[in-house]
């Protein structure tokens, strides 16, 4: 229910800047910081945001963790890989600090919402100074403070239905932006954790989401991507609104390319799909977890449509958006999923023929309900299903990459190749890496490149001459 949500106030984050101001004129301060991020885009934004704050304390970035004065581990519980290694991680830097006593460690994220994990870090990890919970990141400045004077501050008191307005933020790309227009989920996925730690759905108001879109285009954003564990839902705790109508409302704004994450299939309208095909600014990439194509399986996962249902929905973007590129997530070897269960699940990637998949054994998460359901498929049996599901996707995606050759992609320079000399590196529309020769000055634009070769997730091409006779000038 909408009155469930706080948001925080305007007094409140002012407040907090008082906190920072009294960080920032202490001699003895910390003087760099680094952030070890794991997770969602969510999580990647919520760290633009803890940067802002730490920036405005005075503190700049370091370049590693073994050099920062304040090392802040952002986490993730999505799946229990994920924990450990943000577990495993902290506990290697206890041995940095006996050499370094003044190095502060903070654990924050999904990861310390869950029961009991505040306690665990208490007792098991002595050496962190200072943790908290999603719905207390407003609060950093306060609490580093408190851990400055104190020697210790963890909390993780604040309610999931925590909303924030107003903090500082530290963007990682000049031209690349993520707004959060919702947060928490609504669906209790069987398997997933993240109800649990985000809380329950809640709609940033439209108003302020169109102002923080406007103050982007402003300072020369290209791409601004749309945040929230379950879009297609957005505003159906608001009354009045809905996802497809602030689509329309961004695109009209003149936002050149807009992105969004997460998508339920369930929520995939009709609506949406047709905006998806009208919008100028929208890419033509949609990530569609459909996490298995056996229906008995999905009624277990509680996702709430069938495999058949999925179907129909990508045979209708497809049919209004026909150069979508469509991508996944999956889960093999739910408790109970058959080995022609799984087969169902090859099938459907098959028909879809999606671009690419993340793709996941299972893995159960404490306080959910599928880490209580029987038939654990065997360890040995998991691996062969995926290792056999991704040799599938690879060789779709390699189909799919070779049949781009040829078409001319409108792409975001994003800076340097990394591994190729004289290239340059940006995302194609669909979300698929081009590398290309072309001069510095054309990161941060958007170019349009024709795509002459594949790479083995990514594409080859070469720059229009029109922009490279503009190199020229």
């Amino acid at each position: 229910m909408r009155e469930e949500i706080v948001l925080i106030s305007p007094e409140e984050i002012e407040h907090q800047k008082e906190f920072a101001l009294k960080i920032q004129g202490m001699a003895d301060r910390p003087q760099t910081f680094h952030i070890v991020t794991y997770g969602c885009q969510m999580n990647a934004h919520d760290s633009e945001k803890l940067s802002g704050m730490l920036l405005s304390m005075g503190l700049s970035p370091a370049a590693s963790r073994e050099e920062a004065d304040v090392v802040l581990f952002n986490t993730c519980c999505i799946r229990d890989n994920a924990q450990r290694k943000a577990l495993g991680n902290i506990l290697w830097l206890k041995e940095v600090k006996k050499k370094r006593p003044d190095m502060l460690v903070g654990v924050c994220g999904c990861m310390m919402q869950q029961k009991g994990m505040a306690d665990k870090i208490l007792k098991q990890y002595p050496f962190v100074d200072f943790a908290f919970g999603t719905g207390n990141i407003h609060q950093l400045p306060e609490i580093l403070l408190n851990t400055l004077e104190t020697g210790r501050d963890i909390r993780v008191g604040l309610t999931d239905s925590t909303l924030v307005e107003g903090l500082p933020t530290q963007r990682e790309s000049r031209t690349k932006a993520y707004i959060t227009v919702m947060q928490g989920c609504n669906n209790y996925c069987s398997y997933c954790i993240v109800p649990y730690v985000r809380g329950r759905e809640r709609s940033r108001d439209e108003k302020d989401i169109l102002r923080d879109a406007e103050a982007l285009l402003q300072d020369g954003v290209q791409e601004i991507m749309l945040l929230g564990q379950n879009v297609n839902s957005y505003g159906t705790d608001l009354g009045g609104t809905s996802f497809p109508s602030l689509l329309r409302k961004l695109d009209e704004m003149g936002v050149p390319r807009l992105r969004f994450m997460t998508s339920h299939p369930k929520d995939l309208s009709d609506e949406l799909i047709e905006e998806i095909a009208r919008s100028r600014a929208l890419c033509p990439h949609l990530h569609l977890p459909v996490q298995s194509g056996s229906d008995r399986v999905l009624r277990e996962m509680n996702r709430r449509y069938t495999a058949q249902q999925y179907l129909q929905k990508v045979d209708k973007l497809r049919k209004a958006k026909p150069d979508i590129g469509l991508t996944t997530d999956i889960i093999v070897a739910f408790p109970g999923e058959t080995r022609e269960e799984f087969q169902d699940t090859l099938d459907l990637v098959r028909k879809v023929r999606y671009d690419s998949a993340f793709t996941f054994v299972f893995s159960p998460r404490a306080g959910t309900r599928a880490d209580t359901l029987p038939g654990r498929v065997p360890p040995q049996e998991a691996s062969q299903r995926i290792e056999e599901l991704i040799a599938l996707q690879e060789s779709i995606t390699k189909e799919m990459l070779t049949s781009l050759v040829g078409q001319t992609h409108q792409v975001l320079v994003e800076g340097k190749a990394r591994r190729s000399q004289g290239q340059l590196t940006g995302k194609s529309g669909r979300n698929i890496s081009v590398n290309f020769a072309g001069g510095e000055h054309l990161i941060d634009t958007i170019v349009p490149v024709t795509i002459t070769d594949i790479g083995a997730n990514t594409l080859r091409g070469q720059i229009q001459e029109t922009t490279i006779e503009g190199e020229k000038q």
